[in-house]
């Protein structure tokens, strides 16, 4: 099967993006992963979702060079990013490589001011000019974090530590973002708004992947989509598809198919037998 980038056109052979190629990662004897592959073009909007324990955060890992420090090997397949194994090289590499993420939990330094946080995302830059257009380009996306700059990132609410983390990121001038569980702990609103705003990512020809538990959200965002289950990729293809299949509606958004079906034949029952 031919895996799609966000236009629609197979992405295999053309070098750029992320490419996840018969991934097979262990701890020790327990297999995490086993055959995945996924690809994500420049620009792309992908998902991949999964129930705590499928994968998702092993798969994170390899692809962000964190895996060695979990103890983690890959042991068949591999990733690529532009064309070059993500393999063995470190987080640091691979984020002026072009690669950053947006980690489970916001994982800010609650002590530092959210412009010191900011400015921590560009740790491995050297081009000012270009720095400081991209602060202006987060503070665009987010005006609610430019009018907390000296606060502290640690008595921000939930939401604009999010908002941080996700500027915090950006200011790697990444061309690949990740962004692990977005949704964890949040307002619905929020989230939505903030699933709004990566698809203005985009704009700026960033591919996204969404690491995510709240598949209802991130197939109305997305456009193709993987769902994971117990390390494999047990469906994918587009979004708007996925939202539509029964099975992925059963399992993963609160009820489809035969659920949908039998929720509309009691409906349908005169009041009597509903008392």
């Amino acid at each position: 099967m031919a895996v799609l980038n966000m236009s629609g056109q197979t992405a295999s052979g053309t070098g750029e993006g992320i490419k996840v190629d018969g991934l097979e990662v262990s701890y020790g004897g327990v297999v995490a992963l086993r055959g995945i592959s996924l690809e994500i073009g420049p620009g792309g909007f992908v998902a991949v979702l999964g129930a705590n324990g499928a994968g998702k955060t092993t798969l994170v890992r390899t692809l962000t060079g964190l895996l060695p420090l979990h103890k983690g090997r890959v042991t068949a397949g591999g990733a690529t990013l532009n064309g070059v194994s993500v393999v063995g090289r470190t987080s640091r590499d691979l984020v002026k490589s072009g690669l950053a993420q947006v980690p489970e939990g916001r994982k800010l330094f609650p002590r530092l001011t959210v412009e010191e946080n900011l400015l921590c995302g560009a740790a491995t830059r050297t081009d000012k000019s270009e720095m400081d257009a991209n602060l202006e380009r987060v503070f665009e996306l987010f005006p609610r974090i430019h009018d907390r700059l000296k606060q502290q990132a640690g008595y921000l609410s939930g939401g604009e530590q999010q908002m941080v983390a996700v500027g915090r990121a950006l200011m790697a001038n990444p061309r690949f973002l990740i962004c692990d569980e977005l949704s964890l702990g949040l307002a619905p609103m929020i989230v939505s708004q903030l699933f709004e705003l990566l698809t203005r990512v985009r704009e700026d020809g960033v591919g996204v992947l969404v690491i995510e538990q709240n598949a209802r959200l991130a197939l109305q965002h997305t456009e193709d989509a993987y769902v994971i289950e117990v390390g494999r990729i047990e469906h994918s293809g587009k979004s708007l598809n996925l939202r539509n299949d029964p099975v992925v509606q059963d399992l993963y958004l609160g009820g489809g198919g035969e659920a949908t079906a039998a929720f509309s034949e009691i409906a349908a029952r005169p009041r009597r037998w509903r008392r």
